[in-house]
């Protein structure tokens, strides 16, 4: 097996709860060496959050696999004097606090640049460092609420949906903090000096509205069910007569086409590509009286042979246990201590490499003592 990717890399890593450890599980499935800051008198909730496994919450296991916990109070000056020992040598930094709480600390970006000018350091909020929300609390629902990611979703009766998945808190913080600090670590390869990264999970979630909000810019205005891909179409789930649901996302002609030549419905490739809304409801009601005449199971067996866009919505266990889930490699394997026979399952790292594998060499550990 060929090095680790990011072999090397060596980072602090003060964040609790989803964003910034899933970012530092990220690194660190891919070789970095993350070092978990925690609090000695004031515990990540994500420790206590049900259900357990090996003696612990389970998504602490996952959130923080591969990194070493120490716990420092950051309130003893003995221990900020510890962070400025390790950043001569762990010189990329990822913090959580409200703007202000590590400066009060003596653990912000300028001091500790002044120690390291080679320091990357990575702040996650809600709302940024700077501007009128910056001293807001928030959590995933209002940055998508603020975004117009909401705005733009759900049913026009009904509202925007609470979604299963924390978009902003992973695809927005977590995700843009990993690009923004191998970009950084790329820049420093040329330039020698580190520099501080400002992510705002608003901000990400925002750049989320990729097709919405070119569109608005563009002068069509975006409100829930008023385009092809947010329930102004055909393009939607549908019910099937025993309650399972059926994904159906046939809008190019010749996916279209097939799916009304299947279902022996030609009135959805007559009306499917209007945007008219007598049109849209007329194909949006023949696929649901359809959809109603027979069970998923009918129609997964129909479906799985075409190339139509066209397949079942899995419930998270059920997903767990697909054909794709095990032929991808979405649940892996990793020992319960370093070099443990003992294993737990957690979900793998998505990324695949041609030469480079990922790294998984223990579960999040049990709380230290200080």
């Amino acid at each position: 097996m060929s090095e680790s990717l990011l072999s090397g890399l060596k980072i602090l890593d003060f964040s609790t709860l989803l964003p910034g450890p899933f970012a530092t599980m990220m690194l660190s499935d891919m070789g970095a060496e993350v070092i978990h800051v925690v609090s000695p008198t004031r515990p990540d909730l994500v420790r206590l959050m049900p259900p357990y496994l090996n003696g612990q919450s389970a998504a602490h296991g996952y959130l923080n696999r591969n990194k070493k916990p120490l716990a420092l109070d950051l309130k003893n000056p003995d221990s900020v004097k510890q962070v400025h020992e390790l950043i001569q040598e762990y010189d990329i930094i990822v913090e959580q606090f409200r703007p202000g709480v590590m400066a009060r600390l003596g653990l912000d970006y300028e001091t500790l640049a002044k120690i390291n000018p080679r320091v990357i350091y990575c702040s996650i909020t809600g709302y940024g460092q700077t501007g009128s929300y910056r001293n807001r609390a928030g959590h995933d629902i209002n940055y998508l609420a603020l975004s117009g990611v909401s705005g733009n979703s759900g049913r026009k009766v009904s509202g925007p949906p609470p979604l299963g998945i924390q978009v902003a808190d992973v695809a927005g913080g977590s995700l843009h903090s990993v690009i923004g600090i191998l970009a950084a670590v790329i820049e420093r390869q040329r330039s020698n000096q580190g520099q501080h990264i400002d992510i705002s999970m608003t901000d990400c979630a925002f750049t989320l509205n990729a097709m919405a909000g070119a569109a608005q810019i563009g002068g069509v205005a975006q409100t829930p069910e008023s385009s092809f891909l947010n329930g102004g179409s055909f393009y939607d789930y549908y019910e099937t007569s025993d309650g399972g649901w059926i994904s159906v996302g046939s809008v190019e002609p010749q996916f279209m086409s097939g799916l009304a030549q299947v279902l022996e419905l030609p009135v959805v490739a007559e009306k499917g590509a209007s945007l008219n809304p007598e049109d849209v409801e007329i194909a949006r009601a023949a696929l649901r009286d359809k959809f109603k005449t027979q069970p998923l199971s009918h129609w997964e067996g129909i479906f799985g042979a075409l190339d139509v866009c066209v397949e079942p919505v899995r419930p998270l266990d059920k997903a767990m246990q697909s054909e794709i889930a095990k032929e991808r490699n979405w649940l892996v394997e990793v020992p319960v201590e370093e070099n443990g026979s003992e294993k737990q399952t957690q979900i793998g790292h998505p990324i695949k490499f041609s030469r480079s594998k990922p790294v998984y060499r223990f579960i999040g550990q049990p709380m230290p003592t200080a």
